[in-house]
């Protein structure tokens, strides 16, 4: 088209977009997440890591966003449901698109609570912290397709590919976020994994008397919920003890049952002589009286 047609760059573009949502549209079924690729696998482990980190707070990350603010609060919510919305669309453009969207409520919400515009230091751990409260669905797929299927100049250039690259920055984070990321001890990071407590417990005990009766609601459940599991956990700790004893009882009576029968063999010896029956013809040998004669009497 721009060697044969002339055709102006923008026009090209207009014309490879609409060929990208024509042919990506009929193939989405098989191209997203084939079976020959570990997509799928990524995909629960990254949810998975994701689910486990949901004590982290925004004051760990340095998240300059105050979801107090109602404003801020209401971008935070519009951040978080356009990236989960990403893995309903099907073009990689419009992927992209609600990426952008994603990162554009980040920009302000945090330009509202700073009262300035935002920098990329600024972007990067708030962007975390609304994959995190998120938790996006099939995350690993939706990138992977991007990169495979989109135009590869929208990911090399414009604000489309910058804020791809950073939210690939901040999944690469999220996978390896460790103790010292969070300026945490590794004791306490390890106790917050397992779900033995919660760092959010001691911030609702400086809660304000003003403050909403929902949240203060939601993180008393997020502690019976972590007490729940840590009873579980050791529930099945006892459970699993119970097991190998039974099984380890099982076993030494077995071979205790082993040693005696090999140290005492049972043996069955035949009779020395075999008895003769009684009505047998052999009855002279026998010492029994002589049998009784018939006798008849006269009436």
């Amino acid at each position: 088209m721009q060697t044969r047609g002339k055709v102006p760059p923008e026009r090209v573009e207009k014309i490879m977009d609409q060929i990208e949502k024509y042919i990506m549209t009929r193939l989405y079924k098989y191209v997203f997440c084939p079976e020959t690729t570990d997509d799928e696998k990524k995909d629960l482990a990254i949810q998975k890591r994701i689910r486990a980190l949901h004590w982290v707070t925004p004051q760990m990350l340095c998240v300059p966003v105050n979801e107090e603010i109602p404003e801020v609060s209401d971008m935070v919510v519009k951040a978080i449901t356009d990236i989960i919305e990403m893995d309903s669309k099907r073009v990689p453009r419009d992927k992209l698109a609600c990426i952008t969207k994603c990162s554009k409520h980040i920009f302000n919400a945090i330009k509202i609570t700073k009262n300035e515009p935002a920098s990329a230091d600024d972007f990067l751990p708030t962007l975390i912290y609304i994959v995190l409260k998120g938790n996006p669905p099939r995350l690993q797929s939706n990138i992977q397709y991007i990169t495979r299927f989109c135009n590869p100049s929208r990911l090399m250039t414009g604000e489309d590919g910058y804020y791809f690259t950073n939210l690939c920055c901040a999944v690469a984070f999220i996978e390896k976020l460790d103790a010292q990321s969070l300026n945490l001890s590794q004791e306490d990071f390890d106790r917050y994994m397992s779900g033995q407590t919660s760092p959010r417990k001691q911030e609702s005990e400086n809660w304000s008397p003003d403050a909403c009766l929902g949240v203060k609601q939601m993180y008393k459940n997020l502690d019976l919920l972590s007490q729940l599991n840590e009873r579980q956990e050791r529930v099945m700790n006892e459970a699993k003890k119970l097991e190998k004893d039974l099984i380890d009882w099982t076993d030494g009576i077995a071979r205790e049952v082993q040693d005696i029968v090999e140290k005492y063999p049972l043996e069955i010896k035949p009779p020395s002589q075999p008895l003769a029956a009684i009505d047998s013809e052999n009855v002279e040998n026998d010492k029994l009286p002589p049998p009784l004669q018939p006798q008849v009497y006269a009436g």
